[in-house]
């Protein structure tokens, strides 16, 4: 990564790819912008959701097994340390299909959750179509929330240009995206304090 660079430099610098790359690495922000981009015609919406179906599944497949080949690495079992690792293992425990499949809308666990799931019992010929559907679904959804948002934006203040207007739509774009996912995570805890 170039020293000194925004997400949305990077985004605009090398578009699709950063998309990509930034579905897997960051998540949501980098998929909102991404579906913003489309939306100011810089990339098309298709390629935009594509790569963040794809970096988003191949990095938490890659994680997945990760967790499961060094489970016993100093490395990860520092993870397990952590009480992100303690709710995402309790919550897979509970329901381990609604886990699998929901971990990337809820707020907080996304990136530990593979790397948890893989030190679990699941079986990987599992955890693969759950991982492909759930990014099936994740990721055009929030490229779509950024490519709604982009014309939001634009209602609201005129014809972006500048690339300095993709500041507020970072800002939005993370209001938007801590909302749902705060709200999922809501949702979550209340249905399995009723089962």
């Amino acid at each position: 990564m170039v020293r000194g660079m925004t997400i949305e430099a990077l985004l605009l610098r090398y578009g699709v790819f950063a998309i990509f790359l930034g579905a897997g690495i960051e998540g949501e922000t980098v998929v909102v912008l991404g579906g913003a981009m489309a939306h100011r015609g810089l990339v098309p919406l298709w390629a935009a959701a594509l790569a963040a179906t794809a970096g988003s599944f191949l990095v938490d497949q890659l994680f997945f097994l990760a967790g499961r080949r060094f489970r016993t690495h100093k490395w990860l079992r520092a993870l397990t340390g952590k009480p992100a690792y303690a709710r995402a293992m309790a919550a897979l425990e509970r329901h381990p299909t609604g886990f699998i499949f929901a971990f990337r809308f809820l707020y907080g666990l996304r990136t530990i959750s593979p790397f948890a799931i893989g030190t679990s019992r699941i079986p990987a010929r599992r955890f693969l179509p759950l991982n492909a559907a759930a990014a099936l679904i994740w990721a055009p959804l929030f490229t779509g929330l950024g490519y709604l948002f982009g014309g939001a934006i634009e209602q609201l203040f005129g014809r972006l240009h500048a690339v300095e207007h993709l500041v507020l739509l970072i800002l939005g774009a993370a209001i938007l995206v801590t909302g749902l996912g705060l709200g999922a995570r809501w949702l979550w805890r209340r249905r399995a304090e009723t089962s």
